[in-house]
């Protein structure tokens, strides 16, 4: 059986015509004679998308009984049943009420494509997983219900339904999206401008990579080398010099040259690690293609110009950036470099060798020094001169019949190599030169003459001399890479720990700092900060004996920006601990702008919830806070009415709807202050030791005595607590569990003693709420949208749990065995003594002088 095909309308927000396209894709289907069905689709009152609706077959849905309420879903045996040629199912992230066959919708559309049916579904960019992270940063609102991207992925066709941040907004205000009470809360809040123009280019960004990949993957079944130019993409290939800077920003204005163009910056790493490029260039290059909105990528290859144009075809580049050689120009006639390998090799990708300052000065000269230690380099120069003078010597006496031609070459070769292993390239070079010297004009007949009698000597003499020269050189090679092996593991090793040291939540830049002064064994390190345009500087981070504020007085610099340096005090450090520190200080720069930007996310979050809490707080204000004060305005003007007979027990019933009115607009005002005074600090609690079974009943005077079965024994150890605060969270609490549980049931509040603590549980046998909500319940405003109308603000949990944290308490929720929920609020035992506290009355929460006691509004 072949599968089916699906099509997805993906949507940057809600409400920009996601099932409206979907209901419009299934008429037209219908229209050409396809068998099509309406699986599910949620219209939410929308009357334009209701009207699409009665044109097509509608299935019934499947009614689910959940936790004492009933719920519908798609019903799929239903669907399969009918086996259509094509079935329209709305809302692919959607979780299905348990009960269900298939925990998600989107593994019910699985099923319906394993059977061969087309499937046309919806989705919003805010449901795929991968984005889930991301569009919490950008609204503040976690998603719960999300999709697999790859379920998305895999669809034979996407569509993307656009619409532009005003347009939607202007759907939205003409009641076209949501019901009326629930505009203006929509768009101080998730329908933001900068949120949809921050959704809509997600979406537009993802969709592009979708059909790049598609591309991509058409290019290879079709077997496409050349790559396409649907798009401007310039790849910057980097040496890891100092003209790199000039490269990337020359690539990035290239690509901005037209619309959707893109910068790639490579840098090929050799595959022995040596690639002789220094970290703090590369980690500062890369800094600069994140700046200019481009992407950095390294790759290992031995052959540069290879790798360059592989990764090029890859992905598609119409152009190639390299910079022209640092070689002089007579390294450049006999060598003719990577450059020009990749513009033979380039095909029709356009190849741009820009020029620079460090153009033909030449790339590393000689280097006279050697890799090997000092100690080495001695003995080798002992060897050489020790070991040509006693052979020399020894070979004199020991004769002519024993100094024949070959055996004087051979052991002088042994002596070569000798002086090559123990000394390197020096040494050795100088006692070939020398050995050839003696043995032409000791040992070669005639001797002591400085000619020949046999020429083949001579040659025989010149390639001892050439052999030597070829081995040391190699020894001296070897030595070297294996010196910049262990240099390059030892600064990989020092930036791992560093790096280290920071991912696992250490304190960021004291904690490199320190480390890099505890690493290098230095007397002080400062991060220094150019605070004005007056050049003052200003110390953002300093371990150990801090360096003087002013870079100049610091005994060493690393520049990392124009206004921010890294300032070392203590031993000179040598050149290759000084690139370590420079890779070290881009980090710590990078963990600045890191830090920036989590300052900056947490203020708007701030903004946002305020936001929420000014919102949620307007809709207490208009309902909840409404209704008991219109019960206290019906009861005061009939009772002041001249116009209305009352008798004595008519006159009670309004005088007690007025009371209870009046109580229940006491509490809610209660819990906004009380609330008010926990966001903002203000409250301190008095702490004493508390016997939790006086403390309970006075928390249950607000409830009907027959609502709740007590369970406190009196022989309870006391608790450290403010009697005061306790009696308010427990009373929030039950107040709570009452409210929520059948009639013909009864909340238990039962209390033990365990591990130094003393846990009470409020048990109610009401609905109850799904594990992952349960700590949502706690949230200030919260409640989880299917509490009935009259039912309070949303703040007595909150509360709760705020003034139960402000003396120590935790409270938690738990699902109670055979349905309904469990609230467990655990205080500790009063020990031998217990610190009165900050001053005031126990049982009151006192304001805090120090503290801003003003309400939220």
């Amino acid at each position: 059986m072949s599968r089916g095909t699906l099509r997805v309308y993906l949507g940057a927000a809600p409400g920009v015509g996601k099932t409206f396209a979907m209901l419009d894709e299934g008429l037209r289907r219908g229209a050409r004679g396809t068998d099509v069905v309406l699986a599910f689709v949620e219209t939410h009152g929308r009357e334009h998308t209701a009207e699409k609706v009665e044109g097509l077959e509608l299935i019934p849905r499947r009614i689910i009984d959940h936790r004492g309420a009933s719920f519908t879903e798609m019903d799929l045996d239903a669907v399969l049943a009918r086996r259509p040629e094509v079935a329209l199912v709305d809302e692919l992230a959607h979780t299905n009420v348990p009960g269900s066959r298939n925990a998600k919708r989107w593994q019910d559309v699985e099923e319906l494509l394993a059977t061969g049916i087309d499937v046309v579904t919806t989705v919003n960019i805010q449901h795929l997983e991968s984005l889930n992270d991301v569009v919490e940063s950008i609204t503040g609102i976690r998603q719960h219900e999300t999709v697999p991207d790859g379920v998305v992925r895999q669809a034979d066709q996407i569509e993307l339904v656009d619409m532009s941040p005003q347009a939607l907004r202007r759907r939205l205000s003409h009641g076209n999206v949501y019901k009326p009470e629930k505009i203006d809360a929509a768009l101080t809040n998730y329908f933001r401008v900068g949120n949809l123009t921050a959704l809509r280019e997600l979406a537009l960004l993802w969709t592009a990579d979708r059909v790049d990949a598609a591309l991509h993957r058409y290019r290879e079944q079709e077997g496409i080398a050349e790559p396409w130019a649907a798009r401007e993409r310039v790849v910057v290939a980097l040496t890891g010099g100092p003209e790199g800077d000039t490269l990337i920003r020359r690539g990035a204005r290239l690509a901005k040259r037209s619309s959707g163009g893109e910068v790639l910056v490579l840098h090929v790493s050799r595959a022995d690690g040596l690639s002789g490029a220094a970290p703090d260039t590369l980690a500062r290059q890369r800094a600069l293609v994140e700046q200019l909105g481009g992407s950095f990528h390294t790759v290992v290859g031995d052959d540069v110009a290879d790798a360059v144009l592989e990764f090029a075809r890859g992905v598609s580049a119409t152009q190639i950036v390299i910079g022209v050689t640092r070689r002089t120009p007579l390294a450049s006639a006999l060598i003719p470099g990577t450059g020009r390998a990749i513009i033979r090799g380039s095909g029709d990708i356009d190849v741009l060798v820009v020029t620079h300052e460090q153009a033909g000065r030449g790339t590393v000269g000689l280097r006279l020094g050697s890799a090997l230690s000092r100690q080495r380099v001695i003995a080798g120069w002992l060897s050489g001169i020790l070991g040509m003078s006693i052979i020399t010597g020894a070979l004199i006496l020991a004769g002519d019949d024993i100094i024949a031609v070959p055996i004087v070459l051979m052991i002088f070769m042994t002596l070569n190599v000798g002086v090559a292993l123990i000394g390197g390239l020096w040494p050795a070079l100088v006692t070939a030169l020398i050995s050839g010297v003696l043995i032409f004009f000791v040992f070669l007949p005639p001797r002591y003459e400085w000619t020949t009698e046999n020429p083949q000597n001579a040659i025989a003499l010149l390639l001892l001399v050439v052999v030597a020269v070829a081995v040391s050189g190699v020894v001296d090679g070897a030595a070297r890479r294996t010196q910049q092996a262990g240099v390059a593991r030892v600064e990989a090793d020092t930036l791992t720990v560093l790096a280290g040291s920071v991912l696992r939540g250490e304190d960021a830049v004291p904690a490199l700092l320190e480390r890099v002064r505890e690493t290098f064994s230095l007397t002080g390190v400062a991060l220094l900060q150019r605070a004005d345009a007056n050049d003052a500087w200003r110390n953002v981070g300093c371990s150990g004996d801090c360096p003087p504020i002013d870079p100049d007085e610091a005994a060493a610099v690393v520049p990392i920006t124009e206004d921010l340096v890294l300032a070392l005090d203590g031993r000179v450090l040598s050149a290759s601990d000084m690139r370590v520190v420079g890779a070290i200080a881009v980090q710590a720069q990078t963990i600045l702008e890191r830090d920036q930007l989590r300052g900056e996310a947490r203020t708007a979050r701030r903004e946002r919830e305020r936001t929420a809490t000014r919102t949620a707080l307007l809709a207490a204000v208009s309902h909840d806070l409404r209704t008991p004060l219109a019960g206290i305005k019906v009861g005061v003007s009939a009772l002041r009415s001249p116009d209305v007979a009352l008798d004595a027990d008519d006159s009670a019933e309004l005088l007690a709807t007025v009371e209870a009115s009046t109580d229940r607009l006491q509490a809610l005002i209660d819990n906004l202050l009380d609330m008010s005074r926990l966001d903002a600090g203000a409250v301190v609690a008095v702490l004493d030791a508390v016997a939790l079974d006086e403390v309970v009943p006075g928390a249950l005077a607000g409830v009907p005595a027959d609502s709740v079965v007590l369970d406190v024994p009196e022989t309870l150890p006391l608790v450290r607590a403010d009697a005061g605060l306790l009696e308010r969270c427990i009373a929030n609490v039950v107040e709570n569990a009452v409210r929520y549980c059948p009639a013909e049931a009864q909340v238990l509040v039962a209390a033990t003693s365990a591990g130094g603590k003393v846990v009470l549980r409020v048990v109610d046998r009401g609905p109850g709420v799904p594990e992952e909500d349960h700590g949502r319940i706690f949230e200030a405003f919260q409640r989880l949208g299917d509490a009935p109308a009259g039912h309070g603000v949303g703040l007595g949990l909150a509360v709760a749990r705020g003034l139960a944290e402000a003396q120590g308490a935790t409270l938690e929720a738990e699902d109670t065995p055979g349905g309904g929920l469990t609230l467990v609020l655990t205080v500790p035992v009063a020990g031998p003594s217990v610190d009165p506290g900050a001053g005031g009355e126990a049982g009151h929460a006192v304001p805090d002088p120090a503290a801003d006691t003003g309400t939220t509004a």
